[in-house]
């Protein structure tokens, strides 16, 4: 399973992907309105996901330390930094 949130995002348009390229054969059972539901709900995590990492890069940004920042994702300011901290340079 990813871990880091360019591996979550990366996962989550892969998973769309697949699922926007479903094509139904003979035999297949699948329901398609719980495919489009798993769509919509990976879709919707990934927007969340770039979402929370433009809101970082934006808090850093304004000067917000990443004790604040880490406290505010559940974590500790550390593992903020060492989480998106890389992202800031993307």
């Amino acid at each position: 399973m990813p871990r880091t949130t360019k591996d979550i995002l990366a996962h989550a348009d892969e998973l769309a992907k697949r699922c926007e390229d479903y094509e139904p054969r003979e035999g297949d059972r699948r329901d398609p309105a719980a495919l489009a539901e798993l769509r919509a709900a990976v879709v919707a995590r990934a927007e969340a996901e770039r979402q929370l990492v433009d809101h970082i890069v934006s808090a850093r940004k304004r000067g917000l330390p990443w004790s604040t920042i880490g406290a505010e994702v559940g974590t500790s300011g550390e593992a903020a930094r060492q989480k998106y901290g890389p992202l800031l340079a993307s």
